[in-house]
């Protein structure tokens, strides 16, 4: 992985933080010299002394198969982007994260998978219709992302996030939502009833995801949510 790429620099990041924090907890001298950070002087006007609870955790955000591996080799955890799909979680977060531990010598064991999933739900049809078009237009808006664009290419739609993008550069946002099918709302979101969510959540995710959130847009009824919640911790 080139010194300049972002994650990189990310890897770098979390290594200095973990040396500042060692510095603290274990008065271990700060000698982190990297190619992006240089950490070498702790004062004690600086220094907060021992964490009664430990050093933080840290968790890292990522969609790209190299941050993902960076999160599994120097992170406690990921956060994984709500632009993300169960195929994709399994054919190329989990391998991604695989290779991470091996780097780094460690385990699953002690790494955890954050996931905001979005749930297409309502109490009626016209509760479910509002929540189904306010996620197709979050989903038009993410796959516009370059970035992002090996999400829907691992599903065959290879044309979508062109198109996506070149609408969002004139302005058209209502074309990019009708861009959005059925298959593609189905795949990104865990769409039912509330009674059915919690089971289709468990069934997509509970063997590989640690923390389950629903993914909150203005349309997302709270107290809804609480009642899935609920049902997920119960499941």
């Amino acid at each position: 992985m080139p010194w300049s790429h972002p994650a990189a620099r990310m890897r770098e990041y979390v290594m200095a933080l973990h040396a500042i924090w060692s510095s603290w907890n274990d008065d271990v001298p700060l000698r982190f010299r990297g190619q992006f950070y240089r950490h070498t002087l702790m004062t004690p006007f600086f220094n907060p002394g021992p964490n009664e609870y430990g050093p933080p955790k840290i968790f890292v955000a990522a969609v790209g198969e190299q941050m993902t591996e960076v999160a599994a080799e120097v992170a406690d955890g990921i956060f994984l982007h709500p632009f993300t799909t169960e195929r994709y979680l399994r054919e190329v977060t989990i391998p991604a994260l695989e290779r991470g531990f091996a780097k780094s010598g460690r385990d699953r064991s002690n790494f955890q998978i954050s996931y905001s999933g979005m749930v297409v739900c309502g109490d009626s049809d016209r509760d479910r219709m509002a929540s189904s078009m306010a996620y197709r237009k979050q989903l038009a808006f993410y796959g516009s992302t370059p970035a992002y664009k090996g999400v829907l290419e691992l599903h065959g739609w290879h044309d979508l996030q062109p198109e996506l993008n070149s609408l969002s550069r004139r302005g058209e946002w209502d074309q990019m939502t009708e861009l959005i099918s059925d298959d593609v709302l189905d795949a990104f979101c865990v769409v039912g009833t509330e009674e059915e969510i919690a089971a289709k959540v468990n069934s997509r995710f509970g063997d590989v995801v640690d923390r389950f959130s629903i993914y909150a847009i203005d349309t997302v009824d709270e107290e809804l949510s609480l009642r899935i919640a609920l049902q997920l911790k119960s499941e």
